[in-house]
């Protein structure tokens, strides 16, 4: 918290590159969470720029109540969703690796950022995941991908912690179920 406040001090301050270093610093995220919320590639961009001057012209108002990340990430969150008019795509990295796929449906299996740069079973992962509700693809993902806690997801989507956590069960019991009902007869399963 202390390198946060001397951050936004230093921005608020105009110390040149200062605002540098935050785009820097969450930069991924915001990538992360504007990627999967807007569809169109090239409004893509013009979304994380966005994002970054609202960013910036916030910072006097940021008391400091949650976590930096928090608010950079409720900001690109609020900066897509009223980007795109409330619909959302998730765009998901291929996923591969057959035995780490079937330990995922599982649930004790790798991280899915370790899925994430794998190969091709992600596709299927990738159909299922777009076909959840569009609140748990978000959740999903800002848990999964973005390493994000319940109360950092809660802070950028506004929800409860409870809800947050509810989401996400809901959200990996349904993908385990259509995973194992569409692929259990699947050679590539067994």
């Amino acid at each position: 918290m202390a390198e946060e406040k001397n951050l936004i001090y230093r921005i608020l301050g105009e110390e040149k590159n200062a605002f540098a270093e935050l785009i820097e610093q969450y930069k991924k995220l915001v990538f992360h969470i504007v990627f999967r919320i807007v569809k169109d590639e090239e409004e893509r961009e013009d979304v994380c720029q966005d994002v970054f001057i609202k960013v910036y012209q916030g910072l006097k108002g940021f008391k400091g109540d949650c976590k930096l990340s928090s608010w950079v990430g409720k900001i690109a969150y609020n900066t897509s969703l009223n980007h795109i008019g409330k619909r959302h795509d998730d765009l998901w990295e291929d996923m591969g690796n057959r035995e780490v796929f079937l330990e995922s449906i599982n649930g004790n299996g790798h991280h899915p950022d370790y899925i994430a740069t794998q190969s091709n079973y992600g596709k299927i992962l990738r159909s299922e995941i777009s076909r959840l509700p569009e609140q748990q693809k978000i959740i999903v993902s800002l848990y999964h991908f973005d390493d994000l806690s319940y109360k950092e997801i809660s802070d950028i989507t506004g929800l409860p912690d409870g809800t947050v956590k509810s989401y996400l069960f809901r959200a990996r019991q349904t993908l385990k179920e259509r995973l194992e009902k569409k692929y259990k007869s699947e050679e590539w399963l067994n």
